[in-house]
């Protein structure tokens, strides 16, 4: 074998080695890579593909259907209703930080005659209310209110250390003026150290049958750690008869919620 045949077979030896050895390269890189919540595989701790686990996504067959308990329209004046839905989410560490809903009306006679449509979040664990104020239906009365979601809940999973420390109390609850242009007061207090932003505080009355009678809402920008404010729901007009239970819902996106 001659010295230049030698060479080249050196070089050949060489370049199959250097390929040989990005192909193991290539080969680990791709195939070892640490598992995310964002691959598209089923590894690491995860439930599901990509969820549950150490992913912040919960896994769709392990929570549970969302019940609406019931949904009314409630006459403000003439021509405007505010609108319900009171909800229960029966999953205690899951919540969505977004999601489209639906209001629907219909009269006396089953006749469709508006709706009302808007975005709101899932609160983890718990009975909550979403209102939707100031609906004009015209000369029209909504006998019939129905309340959807129009489209497939996000869940995430929420720390249950976050869910336990993150606690809302509401105190002081005072109904005024009944008779006349009835005044609700009450007062809200943050018992963490988180601060909350974007507070919709919803008020619903009810009746001596355990049926509601009106609701109402009003909002604080924010509610700092340890912070107590008090809070104030007015109606024009008094109520169909007296109301019995004042029940106040304190709304808040626990993914906004940060520690101060």
């Amino acid at each position: 074998m001659t010295w230049a045949l030698k060479r080249q077979m050196l070089y050949v030896l060489i370049l199959i080695i250097l390929a040989g050895g990005l192909g193991l390269l290539f080969f680990f890189s791709y195939f070892t890579k640490p598992p995310t919540c964002f691959d598209g595989k089923l590894n690491g701790k995860e439930d599901g593909i990509d969820c549950g686990g150490s992913c912040k996504l919960a896994c769709y067959f392990k929570v549970d259907e969302i019940s609406i308990l019931w949904a009314r329209a409630f006459l403000v004046v003439p021509g405007r209703y505010n609108a319900v839905a009171y909800i229960e989410n029966h999953n205690g560490s899951a919540a969505v930080e977004k999601i489209k809903y639906r209001f629907r009306f219909a009269d006396k006679d089953n006749i469709y005659i508006g709706k009302r449509e808007g975005e709101t979040f899932i609160p983890p664990g718990g009975k909550f209310a979403i209102f939707e104020p100031a609906i004009g239906v015209g000369n029209s009365v909504p006998v019939y209110t129905t309340f959807e979601f129009s489209e497939v809940p996000r869940w995430s999973q929420v720390p249950q250390e976050k869910i336990r420390e993150l606690k809302v109390a509401v105190s002081d609850i005072n109904l005024q003026n009944e008779q006349a242009t009835p005044i609700l007061l009450a007062t809200i207090k943050n018992n963490s150290l988180f601060r909350i932003p974007a507070v919709n505080v919803i008020a619903i009355l009810y009746g001596s049958d355990g049926n509601a009678l009106s609701a109402s809402r009003t909002y604080l920008k924010e509610l700092r750690s340890e912070e107590e404010k008090i809070v104030t729901f007015t109606w024009p007009e008094p109520f169909s008869e007296e109301a019995m239970v004042k029940e106040i819902i304190p709304m808040f996106d626990i993914f906004g919620a940060k520690l101060e």
